[in-house]
């Protein structure tokens, strides 16, 4: 909460639900040692948001939630308009040296799958507008289920278009959190394979994970603004073009039968993942039904739209606006 460390939050919580408390009863409360207590109270204190208590020196009173907290509110908005006007004049600065650079400035190498990682969120934690991705099938450091600063982007409204390779299905718990992207108002697409792994933000810099060697040394490209960058963005503009959309049907459409509006949302599911080239088996597999299942139901929707094949059937699924 605005800074504090943990331990501090909870003992300003607790403080403002009674009168007082002296250090061994909010450790008591707070189920800590009595000399961790005295040192979050004494840190409340020197920020404004306790003081000592007029019955005891050793009581401590909450400071008014209204006051304390608003002026430190107040404080941090300073510290990130100090900090964003930092980060501009610095980006002057490097913009202004951008046209100096040498073959060797344009990429800067990064290894151990540790360092990848910490770029790999610290890229997209600093979108604005788009982020652009290929995610093969192997993971190499960060696997796409466990991408928590995607979903911290895609929440304050940067555009993701992600390419994954149709094997990715394969990996557990893949699914659903395609599924989760879908919902959340990403842009996926699926081919049977991919070049790179590749990362683009903004289309200004991008990062390029490798996996080299027996041993699977894992490293990365950082490639700044040069023809390099203006490659990989060709790369991406153009599988983007020949990949196939996943679609899982319009969210909330629960009826038991199919109708002009929308089917129900586990064979929009089913039929998504064929059109993104998974064979019955594996669609099966994602959703946990047997392939018998998967085929009765495809069937159905066939005789529904008396589709004599699943070419046909795709084609009346677009046309009803089913996916």
């Amino acid at each position: 909460m605005l800074g504090l460390e943990n331990t501090e939050e909870l003992a300003y919580r607790a403080l403002v639900e009674v009168p007082s408390y002296n250090a061994d009863e909010l450790a008591e409360r707070l189920g800590c040692h009595p000399v961790e207590a005295a040192r979050s109270l004494a840190a409340l204190e020197s920020g404004g948001l306790a003081a000592r208590s007029s019955s005891g020196t050793d009581r401590y009173v909450a400071s008014p939630p209204s006051v304390a907290l608003a002026a430190l509110a107040v404080q941090r908005e300073e510290e990130l308009r100090r900090a964003q006007r930092e980060i501009e004049s610095l980006a002057e600065i490097y913009r202004g040296t951008d046209t100096d650079r040498s073959v060797s400035d344009v990429v800067d190498v990064v290894r151990g799958t540790k360092a990848v990682g910490q770029r790999f969120t610290q890229l997209q934690m600093s979108a604005r507008e788009e982020v652009l991705c290929f995610v093969k099938a192997e993971v190499a450091a960060v696997a796409a289920e466990e991408n928590t600063a995607e979903d911290a982007a895609v929440t304050r409204g940067v555009r993701y278009r992600v390419v994954i390779e149709r094997n990715s299905f394969d990996r557990p718990g893949f699914f659903p959190a395609a599924a989760d992207s879908l919902r959340a108002g990403e842009e996926v697409r699926v081919v049977p394979e991919l070049p790179i792994r590749l990362l683009i933000v903004d289309r200004r810099i991008a990062l390029v994970p490798l996996v080299s060697g027996s041993r699977r040394d894992i490293g990365a490209l950082i490639v700044h603004s040069s023809g390099m960058l203006d490659g990989l963005l060709a790369l991406f503009d153009r599988v983007w073009r020949e990949a196939m959309p996943l679609v899982f049907g319009s969210e909330g459409v629960v009826e038991e039968s199919p109708t002009a509006d929308g089917l129900p949302e586990l064979d929009a599911q089913i039929l998504g993942l064929l059109l993104a080239g998974l064979t019955d088996q594996a669609a099966a597999n994602q959703l946990g039904l047997s392939m018998r299942t998967v085929q009765r139901r495809v069937r159905a929707l066939m005789d529904l739209v008396s589709a004599d094949t699943r070419l046909q059937l795709g084609y009346h699924a677009a046309r009803r606006g089913w996916l």
